[in-house]
Order: structure tokens, then sequence, then C-alpha cells
């Protein structure tokens, strides 16, 4: 248990790099209590999700606090996409090894933005020393039984996604020096690593819709291996249709750049089927379907899929 000083110093902390975030249509009590109170309207149902960003792991040492927050804000609010839930809260719970209160206020920078653009106000969390790491506990409202889950594609279905991919792993390696790029590519590039943007209105627009969606957050071809798995059914992927930036095609070679595409991950694209025969959102791609069967099957092999936790 922390002493008397150690706690003075947390709370001290949070008030002034951590509160004033919590403003939102459905918080009744935000940050200062022992819980936080949301409201929901009485056919309402609550989604909620937890990622955990660990340095060394998740991000590179040295990360740009502003924009570490916005990413870590982002990939949990990615899941909220992906079921078709509409932002309601969020909270945080922070390790830091040092109380660096310029670090802190860079960190705060990239928190309002992400409150503003996700709609997310930070209602609650923890703040402690030890190894840096971001741990983000998202909230969402669905109306009743409306939820999209990765469990219902069916035989016919068609398979797109919301938008370019490879982009995200592409800025990671121009952030880490692994590769080079002209300058307005690294800049769109790093962008889309440390400020991806969850389509969180395409998926509230799906519920109507889709059978089935996830978010590429591990790499196309894992994640879709959830829909496959979930939904007993084999999800055909058709490489030459995935859609690839102008700009990840002008830094490395196509062979790479679909590799990234295929199993990069971290794009936080929307990946969805729909019955045969509706069209698909504006701005979205089809690139596959789905047949009986199991698994995943795709016309490039070799290689993992994408990322593993372990």
């Amino acid at each position: 248990m922390p002493d008397a000083n150690q706690s003075r110093g947390e709370f001290s902390l949070i008030a002034r790099f951590l509160s004033g975030l919590d403003k939102g249509p459905d918080v009744i009590l935000g940050n200062g209590d022992d819980a936080a109170i949301l409201r929901l309207a009485p056919d309402e149902e609550l989604a909620v999700s937890v990622d955990s960003m660990l340095e060394g792991v998740h991000f590179p040492p040295d990360s740009p606090p502003a924009e570490l927050a916005y990413r870590a804000v982002a990939a949990a609010a990615s899941d909220l996409a992906a079921m078709g839930a509409r932002p309601v809260a969020m909270t945080l719970a922070l390790s830091i090894p040092d109380a660096d209160e310029s670090w802190l206020a860079l960190l705060r920078s990239g928190l309002s933005d992400a409150v503003k653009d996700f709609s997310l106000p930070l209602v609650g969390g923890d703040l402690t020393r030890g190894p840096l790491t971001l741990s983000v506990q998202v909230m969402g409202a669905l109306p009743g039984g409306k939820a999209i889950k990765r469990s219902a594609a069916k035989t016919g279905d068609i398979l797109f996604v919301s938008g370019p991919l490879g982009d995200s792993a592409a800025g990671l390696a121009i952030i880490q020096g692994r590769i080079q790029a002209a300058e307005s590519c690294a800049e769109f590039l790093r962008a889309r690593f440390w400020r991806p943007r969850p389509a969180l209105d395409l998926g509230a627009s799906l519920r109507r819709f889709a059978t089935a969606a996830v978010d590429v957050s591990d790499g196309l071809l894992a994640d879709v291996g959830h829909i496959a798995r979930a939904s007993q059914v084999c999800v055909v992927v058709e490489s030459g249709l995935v859609p690839i930036s102008p700009q990840l095609r002008a830094t490395v070679s196509p062979a790479q750049a679909l590799d990234w595409a295929l199993r990069g991950g971290e794009d936080y694209q929307l990946c969805f089927t729909l019955p045969q025969g509706l069209d698909a959102p504006a701005g979205c791609t089809r690139i596959g379907c789905v047949e009986d069967g199991a698994g995943v099957r795709c016309d490039v092999t070799g290689g993992r899929d994408g990322y593993r936790h372990f």
C-alpha cells in the first residue's frame, strides 16, 4: 500500500494531467469519485473492451507521448467500431517509470485530441509507478441485440475492407529507421502508425447489414481468421484486390507492400462481410468472399498470418 505522500503525489498528478477530459452526453459522474456513473438508454446494451500497450512490445522506446496516447485510445476504440457500438466513455490505467511533468503534459495533449476525435470522455483510471504501459478500457452503447459479431458470416457473403492496409507497418519501419522514404510519404505513413482513425461511423452504419466484422489489428489474414473460426466458414482473400495506398507503393517494393497489407496489422481498418448483392459503403473495397469449409485461403502463401502476442 502506498504511503500518504505517494498517494498525494498520485492524486495531484491525476488532477493536473488527467482530469477535465470527462465531459460527455452519457457521463453522469466522471473523475473524482470511486467510480464513474454513465447513462444508457433503456433499450441499449453496453460493449466493453480493453487494450494494453507496453513499451518495447507495442511501441518503440522514447515514443512521443502525445502520439502514444492517441494511438492507445484509437486501438481500443477500433474494437467498438468492429461491434458497431457508439462510443460512450473510456478509462486509462497508466504506469510510468517517473513523474515527468513535461512528458505528462504532452500525454494529456494526445488524450485530449483522442477524446474529441472519438467522442470518448476519460472518466477514470489509475496511475502508478512502473514500466511504461497504457491500458485503455473503452465502453460503447448498442441497440439491444444489434451488435455485429464475428460469428454470423455465411457462405456466399462478400468480404470488404474499409481502407488501405499496410501503412502502419511501413510507418513503424520508418520510425525505427529500417526503411527510408520521401518526406511526403514518410509523414503520411508515420501518421498512419501514430494516429490511426478507427471507423466508428462506418461500424455503426453496418449494424443493419453486416453479417460479421473484425478490426484489422493483428494483420488482415490473422484477423479474418477470427471470422472464419467463429462462423465456421472459409474466408477467401484475393490479394490483388487488397487496397494499398499510393504512399506505400512509392516507398517499398510491391512484394513488401503486399506482405505488410496482408500481415502487418495495426491499421485499424474494418474488415466485414455483407450478403451477396449489397453494395459496399463508400470508400470500402471488396477483397474476397466466404465459402464452405474452414480457415483462410489466400493466393499468397508463406510467412505468419500476422502478429502473435505469445
